[in-house]
């Protein structure tokens, strides 16, 4: 590692040495080097397939390595200030349900926020851990979930002081943070792990205009998403892990769940991706904060919609906000945020990242322009001008707090019944109803079904919200737990 600098690409200039060796492939995949399926390398291109490799002595192995990923992990590490860094093939859904498995086993206690990502209550279900739900408060006015409150905190593990770990979101979808640091000094005087889902957050390691960091604020492990701001391919994340985690132990637990054979598309883009931030990351993310300024004052002018920043800090459930996220509140105009987002999409041909029933998020990048934003802005205001509603009438996005009747694992794995949507009031849910995006599940396995949270799913459905989740698509029955 001495030898190595941010300025290098380990698994990129092994990429490059293999391709000038000019190998004949008796190896897989198949396609060798796209030659196999030429359609596919029409539509790829051959430099892509050419690096579409799998694993041998002079690429290493992301199962076990020792050479070019080890090289590559160790300078992901330094950049983002960890003692070790996983290279993760599977997404960010991988990365969290590897810390969460790294920490908690059968019968144990997490203590985590109800608005976390499907994957992290997934790995619940893979695991038999218990949930210790700390629910987030609301603002009223948005109707978006905020940060944990410390106090809030405290009390959960004074009532679960048996409890392995804490899981904290750092940021949520919608760019709010909580006191990490604070969470971090409390659980570990409580002798708990502290694991930071920062899918989100990916950012926030190379400028200090934005929160802090989980590794900055001495949390245990972090699940970053490479892919979504730090420019990798989509599914390409690293797990980040602190000084007093057992690397070796991660190690065998990514292992039991990640592929034998990793990507080296998605991995080289991890490479480059790092490289790219540690060099130039300040630089990337002041561009990025300035359009998003840009774009936050400009729709603030328009009249109804609210481009929300900063001025949401209250010192406690809202920490600290993600000056890079665009997140728009459009009640006041009479739509869901869902309804805005089709309209741009399907009018305007505008695709953002998502919407819910009030608010739309657009995810904006080194990768945009000032003529990307622009154009986004007059899309808004010719909506305004010609879709606004009166808003009197629309549903009112409120927190529900969930009653957890047994653990995950168990409604996911017991006995169930198959029932129509409208008469599972009452009944334990055994399977997930999620808005996806952003994943966060309105319901979850093991949780009480209540009018109000069907009211919620009929109203989501209505708008346009893409359910996802339960065993029958169409999301016309669900399965809940057999009554004894």
């Amino acid at each position: 590692m001495d030898y190595l600098t941010q300025d290098r690409a380990p698994v990129l200039e092994a990429l490059e040495k293999m391709k000038a060796a000019r190998l004949v492939p008796f190896d897989v995949p198949g396609h060798k080097r796209g030659r196999g399926n030429p359609e596919l390398s029409e539509f790829l291109g051959s430099r892509c397939l050419d690096v579409d490799v799998n694993s041998m002595k002079m690429l290493d192995n992301l199962c076990h390595p020792v050479s070019v990923i080890k090289d590559a992990e160790a300078l992901a590490a330094e950049a983002f200030g960890a003692a070790h860094a996983f290279f993760m093939v599977g997404g960010t859904t991988s990365a969290v349900q590897a810390m969460v498995l790294a920490s908690v086993g059968q019968g144990d206690k997490i203590i985590m926020p109800r608005n976390v990502h499907r994957s992290a209550i997934n790995a619940l279900i893979l695991c038999g851990a218990i949930p210790v739900y700390v629910n987030p408060q609301m603002d009223h006015t948005l109707g978006i979930s905020l940060g944990m409150r410390v106090d809030e905190v405290e009390e959960a593990i004074r009532k679960n002081p048996d409890a392995k770990a804490v899981l904290v979101n750092n940021p949520t979808y919608y760019g709010i943070c909580s006191n990490l640091s604070a969470i971090v000094e409390l659980a570990h005087r409580h002798g708990m792990k502290v694991l930071a889902d920062e899918a989100h957050g990916t950012h926030f390691y190379f400028d200090d205009r934005l929160p802090q960091s989980a590794m900055a604020a001495g949390a245990d492990m972090a699940a970053i998403s490479m892919h979504k701001s730090g420019g990798s391919l989509t599914q390409s994340s690293m797990l980040l892990c602190g000084p007093d985690v057992n690397e070796g132990y991660v190690h065998q637990i990514i292992n039991l769940t990640q592929t034998t054979s990793g990507s080296y598309l998605l991995m080289v883009s991890l490479d480059i991706s790092r490289r790219n931030l540690a060099l130039h990351g300040r630089e990337i993310l002041d561009k990025v904060i300035g359009l998003v300024e840009y774009a936050r004052d400009e729709i603030n002018t328009i009249g109804d919609y609210y481009a929300y920043g900063k001025e949401l800090i209250n010192g406690d459930s809202i920490y600290d906000f993600d000056i890079t996220k665009l997140s728009v509140f459009t009640r006041p105009v009479g739509l869901a945020g869902i309804e805005v987002y089709d309209i741009l999409r399907d009018e305007y041909d505008i695709q953002t990242e998502f919407g819910d029933i009030a608010n739309l998020l657009a995810y904006v990048s080194v990768g945009d322009r000032p003529k990307d934003i622009e154009r986004l802005v007059a899309a808004l205001a010719e909506i305004r001008r010609n879709h606004r509603k009166d808003s009197s009438k629309m549903l009112r996005a409120e927190y529900i707090d969930p009653v957890v009747k047994c653990g995950p694992q168990k409604a996911f794995y017991s006995e169930k019944e198959s029932l129509p949507i409208g008469q599972t009031a009452g009944r334990v849910t055994g399977e997930f109803v999620m808005c996806y995006p952003p994943g966060i599940p309105i319901l979850a396995p093991g949780e009480l079904i209540t009018e109000e949270i069907l009211t919620y799913i009929r109203y989501a459905k209505k708008k346009g919200c893409q359910m996802t989740g339960p065993e029958d698509m169409t999301i016309r029955c669900l399965n809940v737990m057999r009554e004894e």
